[in-house]
């Protein structure tokens, strides 16, 4: 299934990308909030925008958009490590 909703994945803040990141963690606005050290109300605001800025409708359109860009990685599966390759030793 394509979104072609989606936009390109720079339009976000890092502020935004991090509260993208608590939420795929499945933390609730108020634990947010409790982290970052900012009101709930300012989280709801963030959350607001990021869903216009992703064209998501909802916390689990927004995880997905995010695994979709590489934004945040859920228990080492889409990350972007690339494997390393066994490197042969040159002697001189």
């Amino acid at each position: 299934m394509t979104n072609t909703k989606a936009l390109n994945p720079g339009v976000l803040s890092d502020r935004e990308v991090q509260i993208i990141e608590l939420v795929t963690g499945g933390l609730t606005n108020e634990k947010i909030a409790e982290q970052l050290a900012i009101s709930k109300r300012t989280v709801d605001n963030h959350i607001s925008n990021i869903l216009k800025k992703t064209h998501t409708d909802n916390r689990v359109e927004l995880v997905r958009w995010a695994l979709q860009w590489g934004k945040v990685c859920i228990d080492d599966v889409n990350c972007c490590s690339l494997p390393v390759a066994d490197h042969e030793v040159v002697s001189h």
